[in-house]
């Protein structure tokens, strides 16, 4: 019988000019078994311990410089740092309810939402009109970045000799007869951050601009030309939808950095700033020299999960707006 069948296949076969191994089926546990060995396939030991090899010292950097420390600052904050007592959530009760905490909570939150914005649309801004100037833009690249070349020491006296009571820009404004103005000792003060954040973040954030708008196809760009769209409507349509993910990436490192501008703020008013100018560093420092460190810590951990919170909502918006 099975002689006879596998004649009768190879005439079928022939008759209808279908090559003979096509019409033979392979047995199903070949198909199981390739599966089964593409599954277990594993590569050579040698092969998977090089990666980790590369990842090890900054892994160990890492543990030892932040996730050791900020496991340490979790533990300090439920003990008491006289007594060394478990006290559960009393160092955030306590944290909470004073008031320089509240200040230097609403001050930063309050810069936070200032500065990102403003640098966020600047920045956009002058990277747009220097994509226009393809053959100079080293330059003005390098030029931009010179701010984040200069040691803070520098940036510290450049601004003493500005906003100085008796500095370069009251030296201007008297002989235009007007009032000098305390620029560091008055609400002002807080003026003189924003600007002092800015300037010296500009340039970074409209490098990482330039590099989203580099990425974009400009077949893209040609079709809507081709379409007879302007060059606002290809900037609505084309550019600002293809620059979302660029936008998380500048918004998180803007906000990383604006908790860098306490030196700058330090070294020119002090421990004891202005109150619009007093943030959450400043009052770390001065819990950290009376060794209130259950309070900092306590503080430390709130801030770092706010911080946390805000990045991945950041995230969530980001990712919904893509559509993913």
């Amino acid at each position: 019988m099975k002689g006879g069948s596998l004649l009768i296949k190879t005439l079928f076969c022939r008759r209808k000019n279908i090559p003979l191994l096509k019409a033979a089926k392979k047995p199903k546990y070949l198909y199981r078994k390739k599966q089964q060995n593409e599954h277990e396939y594993k590569a050579p030991l040698k092969e998977r311990i090089v990666p980790w090899l590369f990842l090890t010292p900054s892994l160990f950097a890492v543990s030892v410089m932040v996730l050791i420390p900020l496991v340490d600052a979790l533990r300090r904050s439920f003990f008491s740092a006289v007594s060394n007592q478990f006290v559960g959530f009393q160092n955030y009760i306590s944290v909470l309810g004073n008031s320089a905490f509240q200040l230097a909570a609403a001050n930063t939150a309050k810069f936070i939402f200032v500065c990102i914005p403003l640098l966020l649309i600047i920045s956009l801004v002058a990277a747009l009109m220097l994509t226009t100037f393809q053959e100079k833009h080293g330059i003005y690249k390098t030029t931009y970045l010179m701010p984040m070349a200069i040691p803070v020491a520098s940036i510290v006296l450049l601004w003493r000799v500005m906003f100085h009571r008796n500095g370069l820009i009251n030296g201007v404004l008297s002989l235009l007869d007007v009032t000098s103005i305390d620029w560091i000792g008055s609400g002002a003060a807080f003026a003189v951050l924003v600007f002092a954040y800015i300037w010296k973040n500009f340039g970074y954030d409209m490098v990482l601009w330039l590099s989203g708008i580099s990425a974009i196809n400009p077949a893209l760009y040609e079709a809507g030309q081709i379409d007879g769209a302007g060059s606002i409507k290809r900037l609505i349509k084309i550019t600002l939808p293809n620059l979302l993910p660029t936008l998380f990436t500048v918004t998180v490192l803007s906000l990383l950095n604006s908790f860098k501008v306490f030196r700058e703020a330090y070294l020119i008013a002090g421990s004891y700033p202005d109150n619009s100018i007093y943030m959450l560093q400043h009052l770390f420092n001065n819990w950290y020299s009376s060794l209130d460190v259950d309070k900092m810590c306590a503080g430390a951990v709130m801030m770092a999960l706010i911080v946390f919170t805000l990045i991945m909502l950041l995230q969530k918006i980001m990712s919904g707006g893509d559509g993913s």
